[in-house]
């Protein structure tokens, strides 16, 4: 799957889940049209959450998010040389991009693997649709232009009420585990965080096509790498090498949770942030946003139909409570009319 621009893409705002929100510059051309992309996105995306889920049967969460980050890399380092692109030269833009890949790579993906060892699939997926909300504060604090609308306030105390609702904090017993549904919101905010800092300081570094995409893999990958080795040296006596796995509690083998990361790699990462960068490009901001609002739906359907995880009802008000938000947030704001009825 492969996309062209006539001009480089210029990021200009925020995104979720992950989903970045830059405007093109220009017209693009592409083979495959941005609506087929964004259904795709929703997909593998939602789907994610069973995949890290799998995973853990085998592999701890620093190996899934590594094996992640480094399958994703090779994939996109692959295609960007096919289809002759070329990554960032300016020392200055890879600088910033080291700081996005610590929020949009590393610790989320780690963070939303930990989560996980506590919490279901379903649970971790609607985590992360808290993205907008974390992503809308941060537009405050990095983009003076930003304003925070009576409007938006109410959704953001509504999307924390739901937040409150799925943690169920007047219980005592049988509500989720607090530490890895915590996991999850806090790495679902690091998307919100990493795609405004990228809207904030790497607006006009995009050179279109897979560079972006690409080059914030490959900072992930650098990033990974010490990460990964502390782990193993504090894990040695059950680890007898960083890629080494542990047996299955189920009694399964080892194959199906490897294969299951590797997709999550190639395709969950690699092919996925070429296809964030391309929707954004084609559809715009508000459009692109929009795919966070899906990825839940998908990962608690998968929870439930493959897993056979059980989300009791706080968990799903809770999930439409912030749902709803989310989408309030996204709504374009709405325009001020001039005396005669024209826009002002």
């Amino acid at each position: 799957m492969s996309s062209t621009t006539n001009t480089p893409a210029v990021p200009t705002t925020v995104a979720d889940a992950g989903t970045p929100s830059t405007p093109t510059a220009g017209r693009s051309t592409t083979r495959v049209p941005w609506q087929a992309k964004y259904l795709m996105l929703a997909l593998i995306w939602g789907s994610s959450f069973l995949l890290m889920k799998v995973g853990l049967r085998t592999m701890a969460p620093v190996q899934i998010s590594g094996l992640r980050i480094y399958a994703g890399t090779l994939t996109l380092v692959v295609l960007l040389g096919v289809t002759g692109g070329r990554l960032p030269r300016e020392p200055r833009t890879w600088a910033h991009l080291t700081v996005s890949g610590i929020f949009l790579t590393a610790m989320p993906f780690s963070l939303f693997a930990l989560g996980e060892e506590r919490v279901s699939s379903a649970l971790a997926g609607i985590g992360n649709a808290t993205t907008p909300i974390a992503a809308l504060f941060f537009a405050l604090l990095l983009l003076p232009s930003d304003r925070l609308s009576p409007r938006k306030l109410a959704a953001v105390l509504i999307g924390f009420a739901g937040v409150v609702v799925i943690t169920q904090p007047w219980e005592s017993s049988g509500r989720p585990d607090l530490l890895g549904f915590g996991m999850t919101l806090v790495a679902g905010a690091c998307y919100g965080l990493g795609w405004t800092y990228n809207r904030r300081f790497l607006g006009n570094a995009d050179l279109g096509g897979l560079s972006m995409p690409t080059a914030l893999l490959v900072v992930g990958s650098v990033l990974m790498a010490p990460v990964l080795l502390v782990w193993w040296a504090l894990h040695r006596d059950t680890y007898a090498a960083p890629w080494s796995g542990h047996a299955d509690p189920s009694g399964g083998g080892w194959l199906t949770p490897l294969l299951c990361v590797l997709v999550l790699g190639v395709v969950g990462t690699g092919l996925a942030y070429m296809l964030q960068f391309d929707v954004v490009r084609g559809a715009g901001a508000t459009v692109s946003t929009t795919v966070t609002y899906l990825i839940p739906v998908v990962s608690v359907v998968l929870g439930v139909l493959v897993l056979d995880e059980h989300l009791a009802w706080p968990q799903l008000l809770g999930a439409v409570i912030v749902l709803v938000s989310a989408v309030v947030i996204g709504l374009p704001a709405r325009r001020r009319r001039a005396p005669g009825g024209t826009p002002a």
